[in-house]
């Protein structure tokens, strides 16, 4: 029998080989549909899953060794878990996936640089995987990534970085071709605009580079000091997590670790916004709330109670109804624009109105006509919303087009009257673990339709 997840905490992790393992293939269907039926009140306990954002890096991270890596508390049920596994697994990495939330992962060998589009195409954090590669093979070629329709979000700042560090990168046929045969070199990197994805690669590509890397105006979300954190147990030497600028020092070589994935603040805050929504009261288990200070604060100013307790959170909505506020996305530590749409949701029915600023993404208002379907008052000029809130929903048949939207207009459906239809969901299975089952043990009413 293999040992728990708490038992090896401090120890070294599996080998791959050993651990059953849960299929990695991709089954998620474009024509699924999602069935909501409004007015239920939330109340109960939701679980939550280990974070998408971070759980993605640490994979790619395992790049970095000939060693086990292992992380419990990873979301594997995810999508874009699995499709990361299939890449990272054409590179030459075995990759365990575990039902009980571990992950093992070896790279005894990189047996091929190339991560092709066919893979690659389907999710944008497969861009992550030319930092690490280049740093231990010296060799990458990198499909530009695919994913979520939301803009640009271009990798001219990780090319940059990169180039900063000795590596020659061309751009052809839609592929990063990137080189560095002597090895990486560290630099001093000053980021034009704060960048998580960039911050990501380029502090992993620093680790075994030579000489000290500095990244300047460095993203400082809790997912990259949680990456952080799992590299210094691997033997990485970095300072300055959680700050503007971090100072990794290379090393020759990295070795096998075991960690615990922290917990997913957009799924913690998506579940606070449901009750907001909704009214009752909801633990939320296994999370935290300082690291969503920016949305709680706006949460209570429009009525909603929460406070930690131990481990959990606990949120709470009575009747009252709530008031507009405003909210404008920005980087870590500000509002995260990964719950923007969840939030302007929850000021549909709110009392007055709420202005919605967007300023990372310039396609992140695509739920708002499926909104405006379901009966909210929305206007949109440039990056801005103003949601004026209304008396109720009412349900419709609606369709996603990202992630986020996706869970927007499940929210949409838990307070609408009558019956609400989600089509595409497969963008939910992207990043949300067990959702009906979730939602399901709180009190909604909410299914799966099979396409």
């Amino acid at each position: 029998m293999s040992p728990s997840p708490a038992s090896k905490a401090k120890g070294k992790a599996d080998e791959p080989q050993t651990i059953e393992l849960i299929s990695a293939e991709v089954k998620s269907s474009g024509l699924d549909k999602m069935r909501v039926v409004g007015g239920a009140r939330l109340k109960g306990d939701i679980p939550i899953s280990g974070a998408k954002n971070a759980a993605l890096k640490h994979m790619c991270a395992a790049l970095l060794t000939d060693e086990p890596v292992q992380f419990t508390n990873m979301p594997n049920s995810l999508i874009d878990v699995r499709t990361l596994a299939q890449v990272l697994n054409h590179l030459g990495m075995t990759v365990a996936l575990r039902s009980d939330g571990v992950a093992i992962l070896r790279t005894k060998d990189i047996t091929s640089h190339i991560a092709p589009y066919d893979l690659v195409r389907k999710m944008r954090a497969s861009v992550i995987v030319l930092g690490p590669l280049l740093a231990r093979h010296g060799q990458a070629e990198v499909s530009l990534p695919g994913g979520c329709a939301l803009g640009g979000r271009p990798v001219d700042l990780h090319i940059q970085g990169l180039k900063a560090m000795g590596a020659e990168i061309d751009l052809d046929g839609g592929y990063i071709k990137a080189k560095a045969p002597k090895g990486l070199t560290g630099a001093v990197i000053n980021f034009p605009v704060s960048s998580v994805g960039a911050t990501e690669n380029l502090m992993m590509a620093a680790t075994l580079a030579k000489g000290e890397t500095i990244l300047k105006n460095a993203a400082r979300e809790p997912e990259i000091v949680d990456q952080g954190e799992a590299l210094i147990k691997m033997g990485a030497q970095i300072e300055g997590l959680g700050t503007p600028e971090i100072r990794i020092q290379g090393v020759d070589k990295l070795k096998g670790a075991v960690h615990d994935v922290v917990a997913d603040r957009i799924e913690t805050g998506t579940y606070m916004c449901a009750v907001g929504l909704c009214g009752g009261q909801v633990r939320l288990q296994n999370t935290r709330t300082d690291f969503l200070s920016a949305l709680i604060a706006r949460l209570e100013l429009a009525g909603v109670e929460i406070k930690q307790d131990g481990a959990d959170v606990l949120v709470h909505r009575n009747g009252s109804k709530l008031k507009g506020v405003d909210i404008m996305t920005e980087p870590y530590p500000g509002f995260p624009t990964d719950l923007q749409a969840q939030f302007m949701t929850m000021l549909t029915l709110c009392e007055g109105a709420g202005m919605v600023t967007e300023t990372i993404f310039e396609n992140r208002f695509m739920h708002v006509p499926e909104l405006i379907r379901m009966g909210a008052n929305i206007t949109v000029q440039g990056n801005t919303a103003l949601v004026r809130g209304v008396d109720k929903l009412k349900g419709a048949e609606v369709m996603a087009t990202d992630l986020r939207a996706s869970v927007s207009l499940i929210l949409a459906g838990l307070v609408a009257d009558g019956e609400t239809t989600v089509n595409r969901i497969y963008h939910l299975d992207r990043g949300y673990e067990d959702i009906v089952a979730k939602l399901g043990n709180v009190g909604a009413e909410i299914e799966r339709l099979k396409g």
